[in-house]
């Protein structure tokens, strides 16, 4: 397993680091009691204490303008009765952190998904404002500045197809980074497992192959996460072990623990996944000096809405609406107007 890169923030990130702390603390208020406070601790130790937030912005700060991420969310969350139930949590993040590269740095965002679950992704980027085109379109409107635009691509769901179908989408598309939120890895033994500790590997694209050969060939790598099962909690794995639910060997029958083994330059933890998300295009839009980038309480309500409209589920209790990870509504628009509050009166005097 490749080891962790140390981190050594920028002359900014450091004049930032009291803003992005605050933005950390938060999106890792542990509202639905699920352990995340402890996997915040442990992922601050791995880059001496430096704000999550903070990392993770720099990274996408430094993407070339004009250059390609691949970005990855989505989960089939009841893959056991249909390879079509997608859940709320991770597509509306994904979203706003396609819209901030696109706006802020013409970059073109490709999102691999599981080919069942496009049909319902490609409406939550819309809402945030961008066009969903093939790849070669949307690198060219991106590029011309004529229109905001994203490209949602399938990916294998076949473990023996997917360390080639890693290796070819990496060459094909040249990423300068890859974006994962909300999106589950597979455990030590190989398996896909949710927070109950249930296999739900079924019709799942295994795009966890590609960050684990992106991080061995030093391609910049950014997650985020809220349960240790997800793509990057490869970094924080003991602390999964020993405070998330079925995160230990033989807790459940995963075998192996939940925790995805999967790890990444920079991991955001958040109490909801999507708040990780909102919190990184925060810190993204004071280094960038543009505010355009920070997410909005009107645009939450609209991505809540049109997940209902696309029959996202709330997968604590399996119910279309839009309390994503069961938390209300109330909730989620707060916690962005409290992330906004953060960082605009320093966008301000800019």
């Amino acid at each position: 397993m490749p080891e962790l890169t140390t981190y050594e923030p920028s002359a900014l990130s450091r004049t930032l680091s009291p803003q992005d702390r605050r933005l950390d603390r938060i999106v890792n208020v542990d509202i639905g009691g699920r352990g995340v406070e402890h996997l915040y601790e442990a992922a601050l130790q791995t880059q001496d204490g430096w704000p999550l937030v903070g990392r993770a912005a720099d990274l996408l700060a430094a993407v070339p303008d004009k250059s390609t991420v691949l970005m990855t969310t989505g989960s089939v969350s009841r893959a056991w009765i249909s390879p079509t139930i997608g859940e709320n949590d991770g597509p509306a993040g994904a979203a706003v952190i396609a819209r901030a590269l696109a706006l802020g740095k013409r970059v073109t965002p490709i999102v691999l998904a599981e080919e069942t679950l496009i049909p319902s992704l490609g409406p939550i980027f819309e809402t945030a404002g961008l066009t969903v085109l093939p790849p070669d379109k949307a690198r060219e409107a991106n590029m011309g500045g004529t229109l905001l635009a994203v490209a949602l691509v399938p990916f294998t769901t076949n473990d023996d197809e997917a360390p080639a179908a890693a290796r070819q989408v990496l060459e094909e598309y040249e990423p300068a980074l890859l974006f994962s939120t909300e999106r589950v890895g597979r455990n030590r033994n190989g398996f896909y497992y949710n927070m109950r500790g249930v296999n739900f590997g079924q019709d799942r694209a295994r795009v966890d192959h590609v960050f684990d050969l992106a991080h061995d060939l030093g391609v910049p790598t950014v997650a985020v996460g809220d349960g240790g099962n997800e793509i990057g909690m490869g970094n924080v794995s003991d602390a999964v072990a020993a405070h998330i639910p079925h995160g230990a060997d033989g807790s459940c029958a995963c075998g192996g623990g939940l925790g995805a083994t999967t790890r990444v330059e920079a991991l955001v933890t958040a109490a909801c996944s999507n708040w990780g998300c909102y919190a990184i295009a925060a810190a993204l839009a004071t280094r960038l000096g543009n505010h355009r980038l920070v997410h909005t309480p009107h645009l939450e309500a609209a991505l809540l809405r049109r997940g209902v409209d696309v029959g996202l589920i709330n997968s604590v209790v399996g119910i279309v609406d839009a309390k994503v990870d069961n938390i209300e509504i109330s909730t989620h628009l707060a916690v962005v107007e409290l992330l906004s509050a953060v960082v605009m009166a320093s966008l301000a005097t800019t």
